[in-house]
């Protein structure tokens, strides 16, 4: 089906069994490895004067996208995915807000300097901005060179809290949260009307180019996938957030076949208990931060999960794959494995985990 994913279909079946907490024939992994130096794609001369020139660049973007696709080994469940990457706060550089470009990332700066009710109403997401021309111009390209040989997903979309706290600044936002909840909580909900709709023209668009769903979260459905997330609602009460920002959470996740939740941060950890409650939400993954990421730190957290009936994702490195699978059960576990260096390492660390899964 895909050049670079042969045996795309039966890794499907896994993805779908991992959604509901079972096993086909053995538990979901993804691992990958460096293709050896004859057999690489020459990844194109970097020679952009800013960061901006390079990352707005399209051909440069998907030619070197697709070398480093041809040039990895997409082991086991592993899918060779390409999505449109102008950073993490591109969709609400869509309502206006400046991007800023660095070398790995980029970020927004906010445009709401006051919370006046004339400057809230004349938030629009524009069709017409250059981020958002942009996004569907890389997207198109990506289907172009990528089609039948590797998978291409949607952008890396933040509606809800993180957008509203894109466009007024996170500290304004906990202001607001006090002085005008309701008028928040509005806002909101108009953002996320525009999510489901934009998020329908990019799923046609790859659906129509025979892509399966997927995103910065390399995980694929039958159906619709998205991974929702509130990084702001660390600064927030939880009932700050259950009131102003869970609706629109949970409308999203209505929207969709299947969701995983991204919860950054142990100050997020208060909300597991009410997002493990959700009946919309299938998977979490549970991001520690810089410094605490560790999994062994965190293994309560993945049983109460487990406990919970949902699946997860956790990132580890090869030799620690016996410690992993001691505590905790093959249902629901996705392992992303670190530390693979070639196909015969791939094989005995599957080989290990196959065993696991019996």
């Amino acid at each position: 089906m895909f050049e670079l994913k042969p045996d795309f279909l039966q890794v499907l079946e896994r993805y779908e069994a991992w959604w509901a907490c079972e096993i086909v024939d053995r538990p979901l992994v993804s691992m990958g490895f460096a293709k050896p130096w004859d057999e690489w794609v020459e990844v194109p001369a970097e020679e952009h004067v800013t960061w901006r020139e390079r990352w707005m660049d399209t051909a440069y973007v998907v030619e070197r996208t697709a070398a480093a696709l041809h040039n990895r080994v997409a082991y086991a469940d592993a899918l060779p995915i390409a999505w449109p990457n102008l950073g993490p706060e591109v969709f609400s550089s869509f309502y206006g807000c400046p991007l800023v470009f660095g070398e790995t990332t980029s970020w927004s700066e906010p445009i709401l300097t006051e919370w006046d009710a004339e400057a809230v109403a004349q938030l629009r997401l524009d069709t017409e901005n250059v981020y958002y021309r942009k996004i569907l111009e890389l997207t198109d390209a990506l289907i172009e060179v990528g089609k039948d040989t590797f998978i291409v997903g949607t952008t890396d979309l933040h509606p809800g809290g993180d957008a509203i706290a894109a466009f007024r600044d996170p500290q304004a936002l906990c202001l607001d949260m006090v002085e005008r909840p309701d008028e928040v909580k509005a806002l909101c909900e108009r953002v996320t009307d525009d999510f489901i709709a934009l998020y329908d023209v990019y799923d046609e668009k790859l659906k129509a180019a025979g892509m399966p769903s997927t995103t910065w979260l390399p995980a694929t459905c039958r159906g619709r996938y998205h991974v929702p997330s509130n990084d702001f609602s660390c600064m927030i009460s939880n009932r700050m957030f259950e009131e102003v920002f869970l609706p629109g959470i949970v409308r999203e996740c209505r929207h969709m076949d299947r969701n995983i939740y991204h919860l950054d941060g142990p100050q997020a950890l208060r909300f597991l208990d009410t997002l493990l409650a959700i009946p919309e939400i299938h998977a979490i993954q549970w991001v520690p931060g810089a410094g605490q990421d560790h999994w062994a730190r965190w293994v309560e957290v993945y049983q109460r999960i487990q406990a919970a009936g949902k699946a997860f994702c956790l990132t580890v490195d090869v030799h620690e794959l016996d410690d992993v699978m001691a505590v905790l059960r093959p249902e629901g576990a996705w392992l992303m494995v670190n530390g693979i260096a070639d196909a015969e390492m791939a094989d005995a660390a599957l080989r290990r985990i196959v065993k696991w899964g019996r």
